[in-house]
């Protein structure tokens, strides 16, 4: 069972091209700060920005760099489920440890029709993790729906980023013990443990990894406490890091710190001034930036 933190990893670009030095340089920063797992071309990997070769490219890099230490889990949910069946092929023959993928959006299809759109993913091989964003797609699983996918065979994990903890409840007993339950908001990520969940894809975790790391193991060590702590020291981090669309703001803190470029790609744009300062200062607050930097 997929569990802990998983880091919905960036995708750095240089003039517009993917960065491949830089993302392999990441993807060893995650496995060294103790990672659970990488998410390659989530949402914040910007996906829906990415060529299907750029996207095969950043999976494959992925799964060479990590070399069997970390899942990686491939991106490769689109609205169509014939091309993300034949991605999801393709991610298939990369190794990759499973696969995210995303309820289709803008067609706003039934609950009957998004449990058909994974059982006929789930029967390509890779493991499948379904990810609810309503605020993204413009649909929302049902519990009931839900309790369904736990019964699809090879349908493992839900990441769910409603930002509705009574849902998110909801989910969690529907789906019993058959379906992983992983946070897909930072801000969400303990209070979802504390209902069962197992787990987070995170995006804070791109700029602060060992500290979402020993929130989790805390966690799972009975420090309740502790890992209360480290969640709300980078609670302003996790608001500055949707001051603006993701994955903009967590690009510009990487750039911050070194990591990498701010660079997005159109029709995103870099982070507005005006919300520079306050970045910074989250970040200073949540300790992953010093005073004076």
């Amino acid at each position: 069972m997929l569990w802990g933190t998983m880091t919905a990893i960036v995708t750095p670009f240089s003039n517009g091209q993917v960065d491949v030095d830089t993302f392999r340089n990441l993807v060893e920063r995650q496995i060294a700060a103790g990672i659970h797992g990488l998410v390659v071309c989530g949402t914040t990997g910007e996906a829906a920005n990415l060529t299907i070769e750029e996207q095969l490219l950043c999976v494959r890099h992925a799964v060479e760099q990590a070399k069997g230490r970390v899942p990686i889990i491939a991106g490769t949910g689109t609205n169509n489920s014939r091309v993300t069946m034949e991605l999801t092929r393709k991610a298939a023959a990369l190794r990759v440890d499973g696969v995210l993928v995303v309820t289709p959006y803008y067609i706003k299809p039934t609950q009957a029709g998004l449990i058909s759109h994974f059982e006929k993913v789930a029967e390509i091989g890779p493991p499948v993790v379904a990810y609810n964003v309503p605020g993204r797609t413009g649909v929302s699983l049902t519990a009931e729906s839900v309790a369904a996918l736990a019964r699809i065979k090879n349908v493992v994990a839900l990441k769910e980023a409603s930002a509705d903890l009574k849902l998110n409840g909801m989910m969690v007993r529907e789906a019993s013990d058959d379906l992983a339950i992983l946070s897909g908001d930072d801000f969400t990520y303990l209070p979802q443990l504390a209902i069962g969940g197992s787990g987070c894809i995170s995006v804070v975790s791109n700029v602060a990894p060992a500290d979402m790391v020993e929130l989790t193991n805390r966690w799972r060590a009975g420090d309740v406490a502790f890992a209360r702590e480290i969640h709300l020291r980078l609670l302003p981090l996790m608001e500055a890091l949707f001051c603006e669309s993701n994955p903009i703001p967590v690009k510009a803190a990487m750039a911050l710190m070194g990591l990498m470029s701010p660079e997005v790609r159109p029709p995103l744009t870099k982070l507005s001034a005006h919300l520079e300062a306050p970045l910074r200062q989250a970040m200073r607050a949540s300790g992953v930036l010093e005073d004076g930097s």
